[in-house]
């Protein structure tokens, strides 16, 4: 009998935990990179923490199948400049949702340097395949202002998420008003549709004000979480003919040769 209750323990240790089951789970990733003002920084964490603990957001939410959802927040800059702000919480109740938005509003965001979308997307595909969870629908909700320019092909490791099933949504931030401005793009939106977003019901929301953000973001959290996507600017797997997805590169290499090798963003 004591051989018995051995073997079960032995296979009990073996067998994986079976993962938390959600509607979605859905990885936050904000550009904090040095074309991004201080007051830009504050904008987007007050954004998002109140877009969370809105009524539509929870509204979106409780109508899933499980009426539960995993997010995290992630800050990112360049290859290695990650900053994981919120770890994957389950958001089930009204205090869960109020509890991410508080410890978004405890943290105060740092300016880090470079853009790496490839550092972003590949970090965001590890948080989701490591984590606890197993959701319905898994996506990357990916914002910044300007191009890839570190950590290689960004189309190539966006293809290499997509082929793993997650999706990636886009809210590309073109507003004109910070530094850097050579190294930013008139039609990033057109950018994050060809090189960075993509996947089954994806789509792209441009933020061209500021004053705009946080509705911009309370409707995007709504259709991710609701697991709906709007008719216009949906990205999918239609492709942009030409689109040359290493010009923040090519940006960046301009910037070095004409300006010195230090800062940017």
């Amino acid at each position: 009998m004591r051989f018995l209750f051995l073997i079960w323990a032995m296979l009990m240790v073996a067998l994986p935990l079976r993962a938390e089951e959600v509607d979605v789970e859905l990885l936050l990733m904000v550009d904090v990179s040095l074309s991004m003002s201080p007051e830009e920084l504050e904008i987007q964490r007050r954004g998002y923490a109140e877009a969370i603990a809105s009524d539509e957001v929870f509204a979106a939410i409780s109508s899933g199948f499980t009426g539960r959802v995993a997010v995290a927040y992630v800050e990112w800059a360049g290859s290695n400049s990650h900053n994981i702000v919120v770890d994957w919480r389950l958001i089930e109740t009204r205090e869960d949702a109020r509890a991410f938005a508080s410890a978004l509003d405890d943290h105060f965001p740092t300016a880090l340097r470079r853009t790496s979308l490839t550092g972003a997307l590949q970090l965001g595909q590890q948080m989701i395949e490591t984590n606890e969870f197993e959701g319905l629908r898994r996506v990357i909700d990916i914002s910044g202002d300007g191009p890839n320019n570190q950590g290689g092909a960004v189309d190539r490791r966006r293809d290499a998420v997509l082929s793993a099933g997650i999706v990636i949504n886009g809210l590309p931030l073109m507003t004109r008003d910070g530094g850097f401005s050579h190294l930013q793009l008139d039609d990033l939106d057109v950018y994050y549709r060809a090189c960075v977003t993509g996947g089954p019901g994806s789509f792209v929301l441009p933020v061209t004000r500021w004053e705009d953000f946080a509705t911009a973001v309370r409707r995007k959290l709504v259709l991710e979480l609701a697991g709906h996507s709007p008719r216009v600017m949906q990205a999918q797997f239609v492709p942009i003919p030409d689109y040359d997805c290493q010009i923040g590169e090519k940006l960046w290499q301009q910037y070095r040769n004409g300006v010195g090798q230090f800062g940017g963003p």
